[in-house]
């Protein structure tokens, strides 16, 4: 099709699409993100482009029990608390799980990894606090820079550091590496103990949640892959009673799990603690980019897209091996209903040594009012 001039607004009841048409095998894909090229007024809608890196907690986290002892009237006391990562210039606060009013606390990294906590007595009077825990989270000083973490964002896993999570060096978004034990993990996580919006929101199994991102394998080594909506962050199919997501496994190696065919690009959905894995006709490959969206409707039924390309999903239960799909529009049986899921990406290793995986961006949205 040629390009078209309108002289008026386009107006289409349903959607917009976006769609990209193969020369060769005529073979066409949705390439529209949230699944319409123009948003629409009743859904609510997050875009992630990594402008800072998640690093391990948008802060920096130390503690400790700490008995204060007697202090006299007038007189401070101070106490090192070792917080990894922490700078000088940091900012920081300090906090005490036992009854502080009327005396101060104040805290600063006074050298790298190091915080002092200072207490001081003025309430005319010696006092003896007891023993509680004495907790200090560190916050970057450059909030500008990819020194300062992403808000929206961290990672996490076994092993893991901030240091894994880096700028791709050709490409657009961010690359996360294990480490290099067996079963370190690199996981991409929304704040779950932070007012931010990924992660506050309820992106209910009700809400018509639409999920999806855009990755880039690595080298195929020895390695499990899972992207999607979870309970927990973990990649194993029969920890959650109630998931969404996409896998890869090169062996059963990985997590303990067990695929029919390990080549392939798996989808896992459980309802109810059933879970359902489909074996779509996708060999993964190395170095390739996967766009993977989950668009769950108002019936609560998943379906999904892998490169704009539907899929089927199974019904036939199971928590291994797999049932062979093709592409085609069968969602899945409704979900369970009023199940508040959260968005995860995440890579395992298994052979010793470091395995990575590159997201360029993750896009989530549901209605207003369910």
């Amino acid at each position: 099709m040629g390009t078209t001039t309108f002289s008026g607004p386009l107006r289409s009841q349903d959607s917009v699409k976006l769609v990209s048409k193969n020369s060769t095998s005529g073979l066409i894909q949705d390439r529209t993100l949230h699944g319409n090229a123009a948003k629409d007024t009743r859904r609510y809608y997050l875009e992630e482009w990594f402008e800072n890196l998640p690093k391990l907690n948008a802060y920096m986290y130390g503690s400790e029990t700490k008995d204060w002892g007697s202090i006299s009237d007038g007189d401070e006391a101070a106490e090192e608390v070792t917080v990894t990562g922490a700078a000088l210039g940091d900012f920081v606060v300090a906090s005490m799980s036992i009854d502080v009013t009327d005396v101060s606390l104040t805290a600063s990294v006074t050298a790298a990894d190091t915080v002092t906590v200072v207490l001081g007595n003025w309430t005319g009077g010696a006092i003896d606090l007891g023993s509680g825990t004495l907790a200090v989270k560190v916050f970057p000083a450059a909030p500008t820079t990819d020194n300062a973490a992403n808000r929206n964002f961290e990672v996490l896993g076994t092993n893991m550091t901030s240091a894994l999570c880096t700028r791709n060096a050709t490409a657009a978004g961010i690359t996360l590496t294990t480490a290099t034990s067996d079963q370190d993990q690199a996981i991409l996580a929304p704040h779950l103990d932070a007012a931010t919006a990924w992660g506050s929101t309820k992106w209910g199994t009700e809400n018509q949640t639409t999920w999806e991102c855009s990755i880039n394998t690595n080298a195929i080594d020895n390695q499990c892959i899972w992207a999607g909506l979870k309970l927990t962050n973990v990649p194993e199919v029969a920890t959650d009673d109630d998931q969404a997501y996409f896998t890869f496994l090169t062996d059963a190696d990985n997590s303990g799990q067990s695929m029919s065919d390990f080549t392939l690009l798996h989808f896992v959905h459980s309802i109810g603690d059933t879970d359902y894995i489909s074996a779509l006709p996708i060999t993964v490959a190395a170095n390739t980019i996967y766009h993977l969206k989950i668009v769950i409707d108002s019936n609560r039924k998943a379906a999904i897209f892998v490169n704009g390309i539907q899929y089927n999903i199974t019904s036939t239960s199971g928590s291994t091996g797999g049932t062979s799909v093709t592409t085609g529009t069968t969602k899945s049986a409704a979900l369970t209903n009023d199940i508040d899921l959260i968005p995860y990406i995440g890579i395992e290793c298994n052979a010793g040594a470091a395995e990575a995986i590159d997201i360029h961006y993750q896009c989530i949205s549901r209605t207003i009012f369910e």
